[in-house]
């Protein structure tokens, strides 16, 4: 039974330009929608919904965690509105 994570992620310099979306959707069965994002040189923030089985989304955050990218839960839809 597949469900819905609403995230927002916190990158690093040693993260902000790597593809890890992509790479996230090529090693697990998941399926992003970015709802904002702010990618700068050094630093960057995005807020992410992720879809799919609870397995699956727990391997895709414990990937996101592991590249060293914090994770956290995020609260509403802030492109509502």
């Amino acid at each position: 039974m597949t469900t819905h994570r609403h995230l927002q992620l916190t990158f690093g310099p040693e993260t902000v330009t790597a593809p890890i979306i992509y790479t996230m959707v090529k090693q697990h069965q998941v399926v992003p929608n970015i709802r904002r994002a702010n990618i700068e040189q050094h630093v960057g923030w995005m807020v992410l919904d992720l879809e799919g089985e609870p397995a699956d989304l727990d391997a895709a955050t414990a990937y996101l965690t592991g590249l060293g990218i914090e994770v956290s839960s995020a609260e509403g839809d802030i492109v509502a509105g």
